[in-house]
């Protein structure tokens, strides 16, 4: 039988339509500012709806010399990643004591799954510009996640749990995790990886439509395409409130002063990772490289050390 309960958190709230909602909202926003960045004035709130809906009704072309399979039930790889790790998320959010064990390394493995999507799809694809797109993401992943993986846990270490309620509850009763400085150094690094997952710039040498017209993408079209712009749109509304939770985890959205408290939160970080696209040119893929092997990765360990010996 069917659990009607479970089926409308997963598509309906705080689930897909409300992510997708919210993403779209917040690549409307980071569109609107870009534009000022540059002395435009910006789409109008609905663009990005728009874009989606269009691609929606346009016809699906399968590339000459693909592997369809793959190249079709990629996106949809990504997209049920990002559902799932999503509606875990905010019902934490909104009721930290619904928690399970290890629900940090679940959301964690199903937030790597829509940059795996993109490999597969452009691997699948037998484009060169799709094989170079997905060999680009793929040394993507191996730079930011060790990194990314070590930020995160810095921040279940100082906790001492691996359950997403617990850590919320720590800094409840605690304080913030980052005003302590392992803390506030896991929460930078995070911030530049979540730039890298969302392959935003200035680390968008995967995608990179003036060089490799569109790299992994550069094939899709139609649904498939829209389906992949959808992801994107999810992650950007998604990874922030990890961060959120993380490192900023007094979360009351049972009140309305604890509710604007964390939208202000959540537009500032959403913020910063604008600031962080128009102030900074595109890099190449081993200049990332060497950026998230390098000082991104030593802040990281820095900070974990820090936690290990209580600062």
């Amino acid at each position: 039988m069917v659990d009607f309960g479970i089926t409308y958190k997963f598509i309906v709230f705080p689930g897909f339509l409300f992510t997708l909602a919210l993403g779209l909202a917040l690549t409307w926003l980071d569109r609107k500012v870009s534009a000022r960045f540059q002395w435009r004035v910006g789409p109008p709130w609905y663009q990005p709806l728009a874009d989606i809906l269009k691609l929606l009704g346009k016809q699906i072309s399968l590339p000459e010399g693909s592997s369809t399979f793959l190249f079709v039930v990629s996106p949809m790889i990504g997209l049920a990643g990002i559902t799932l790790a999503c509606t875990i998320l905010w019902a934490v959010c909104l009721d930290p004591v619904n928690t399970f064990l290890g629900d940090l390394i679940v959301v964690l493995y199903l937030l790597i799954l829509p940059s795996v999507g993109l490999v597969l799809g452009g691997f699948s694809s037998g484009s060169p510009f799709g094989g170079l797109g997905a060999s680009r993401e793929l040394k993507l992943i191996l730079s930011y996640e060790v990194a990314y993986m070590i930020a995160v846990f810095t921040a279940a270490y100082k906790s001492g749990s691996i359950l997403l309620g617990s850590i919320i509850g720590q800094q409840a009763s605690h304080g913030m995790f980052i005003f302590y400085p392992s803390c506030f150094l896991a929460f930078i690094v995070s911030i530049f990886c979540i730039q890298a997952k969302m392959g935003a710039v200035p680390f968008d040498a995967a995608e990179a439509e003036q060089e490799i017209a569109g790299g992994a993408l550069a094939e899709y079209s139609g649904s498939l395409l829209a389906l992949f712009k959808i992801t994107k749109a999810m992650m950007m509304a998604t990874l922030p409130v990890l961060v959120m939770v993380l490192f900023m985890g007094r979360i009351d959205l049972s009140s309305w002063p604890g509710g604007i408290n964390f939208a202000i939160k959540y537009v500032i970080i959403a913020l910063l990772g604008t600031l962080i696209r128009n102030t900074n040119p595109r890099l190449r893929i081993d200049q990332i490289t060497r950026f998230f092997w390098g000082p991104v990765l030593a802040v990281a360990v820095i900070g974990f050390i820090l936690a290990v010996l209580g600062a």
